[in-house]
């Protein structure tokens, strides 16, 4: 996407307190910072517009405003990010200033942010609604794995896929490539209006992927293909792993 059309673009970052897994995952320390401070900075390196971070809790607010961040307070009842940041998107540009609104999850504190900046290149087609990411798959255990979300896809160049369909299973079948879908969004500000006016669909329901919804309704999708799957943190030792990237990244 060209610079010219930049001024339009709004980066939000959704952040919640509540992890089973990982408590407090949002203000977990990273190198100094906590990790929705990182993600921020990853964010603020794309360049590609204003970043804001959407929360629902008062310490991760003092936390982001102390580093410097724009921030906002959502409410904690939201089941999605795509929720909280159009919450957030309504507060923070309530004239609609923004056309275009990046979602990037709260919890990929080492993400190139090159990869940030790929999500918009779908959004060069006029009759794309959302862009996102993807890669291909070489580890076999990940083509079967049902937490390794798939993209099945026409291809539209080497680097771009337009999204027929998600899903947890093992497709397509037969010989050829299988994607990992990496869920970092890139909206048209009309499609995310759109999309959260809409009820969770049948096969969202039925796969738990939300971004089934989309395609439900007839919204077009497409996915760059990207080198690398971000690591997003959701265990101790994912925190860990990205204490050592960005420990190394820093020396």
């Amino acid at each position: 996407m060209s610079d010219s059309n930049l001024d339009g673009v709004l980066v939000l970052i959704p952040a919640r307190m509540a992890s089973t897994r990982l408590p407090g995952k949002p203000l977990a320390d990273i190198c100094g910072l906590p990790m929705i401070v990182q993600v921020a900075l990853r964010a603020r390196e794309a360049a590609i517009g204003r970043v804001v971070v959407a929360v629902d809790d008062d310490q991760v607010f003092d936390a982001v405003a102390a580093a410097g961040f724009e921030v906002v307070m959502t409410s904690t009842d939201h089941q999605s990010g795509s929720d909280r940041i159009f919450e957030a998107l309504t507060k923070v540009d309530p004239d609609g200033k923004a056309k275009i609104i990046v979602n990037v999850q709260g919890d990929l504190p080492t993400i190139d942010p090159e990869t940030v900046r790929a999500a918009l290149r779908p959004l060069e087609n006029e009759a794309v609604d959302i862009g996102t990411l993807t890669t291909i798959i070489d580890n076999e255990e990940d083509k079967t794995a049902p937490h390794i979300v798939k993209i099945v896809g026409s291809p539209l160049s080497d680097a771009r896929l337009h999204a027929l369909y998600f899903t947890r299973a093992t497709a397509p079948y037969g010989q050829g490539p299988l994607y990992h879908h990496i869920g970092l969004y890139a909206y048209r500000r009309a499609a995310l209006e759109r999309f959260v006016s809409l009820g969770p669909s049948t096969l969202e329901k039925r796969e738990s992927l939300e971004q089934l919804r989309a395609l439900e309704a007839g919204m077009r999708i497409d996915a760059e293909i990207v080198d690398t799957v971000p690591l997003g943190v959701d265990t101790p030792a994912d925190l860990e792993k990205a204490r050592r990237i960005l420990s190394a990244k820093s020396n």
